[in-house]
Formats: C-alpha cells, structure tokens, sequence
C-alpha cells in the first residue's frame, strides 16, 4: 500500500474567523477611504479651494466637517463592531453599512476624478462587496450543533 509522503515545510492552513475576516475588511477599507482622501490634496487647485472654504460644491462649515468625520467614524466602528456584535446583528450591521457605502464611495467620483480616485473607489468596492458576501454568507447554526453544546 503506498503511503503519501507530506513534506515536513508544508504550510498549515490557519482558520480565521468570520468576525476578524469583516474587521480585516473593513481595516484595509479604511486605509484606502483615508489615503485617498489624502493624496486627493496633492491635486492641484485642491488647496486653494480648501483655503477658500471650499470641498466640491460644499462649503466647509462645522455642520459639513461633522458629516464628514460620522462618514468616516462608522466604518472604523465597523472594524471593533465586527468582532464584537452577536452574529445576528454583525451579519445585518455589516451587510447594510456595506451596502450603503458602496453609492457614497462611488458619488466621491463626481467632478474631477483622477486615476487614483477610480482605482481607490473600485477597490473600495470590492472590499464592501466583500463584506456583503461574507455577512450574507454567514454559516449557520445546525440542531444538532446545538444539541452537542448543551451536553
């Protein structure tokens, strides 16, 4: 009978949880949305309207400097929220708050978009999609799982 040899340097596979995969989602969403963001001000022009109390078409008052930093504030909760919150609530919590990011990432495009805007949004993207995939996909229970966990 032949037995397979296993090379003594393979790689073990590790499992990671759902919760640290949304987190680690969420982490790398944050990173993009901010250096985008920040390299958004090396554009020229991009100063001077700031200067002028310009964003866009938005002047910069505290009620505007207040939406934008709530904007940012969710999706770093979502990187505790997601290792934190019980399954039901982490599975809808990270499927909305993904959802509702997507439109909101791609509305940054409008106006002028230079190429790292596009390549920022359309990674940006695919992170929330990421997230709605895996929350939507969120393994389920089975009876006899429960059962098991009682005795």
């Amino acid at each position: 009978m032949y037995k397979q040899q296993t090379s003594h340097n393979e790689l073990k596979d590790i499992k990671v949880s759902l919760n640290f995969k949304l987190a680690a989602l969420w982490a790398s969403f944050m990173f993009l949305y901010i250096y985008v963001d920040y390299f958004h001000l090396y554009m020229p022009g991009t100063l001077r309207e700031i200067i002028a109390g310009k964003v866009f078409v938005f002047d910069i008052t505290q009620v505007f400097l207040l939406i934008a930093l709530i904007s940012m504030t969710i999706p770093a909760l979502m990187i505790f929220l997601s290792v934190a919150l019980p399954a039901k609530v982490n599975r809808w919590a990270n499927t909305i708050i993904a959802a509702v990011y997507i439109p909101y990432t791609l509305f940054n495009l409008a106006g002028e978009a230079w190429a790292h805007m596009v390549f920022g949004a359309v990674v940006e993207v695919a992170l929330l999609c990421l997230i709605i995939r895996y929350a939507w996909k969120w393994p389920r229970v089975n009876a006899s799982d429960r059962t098991d966990n009682n005795n």
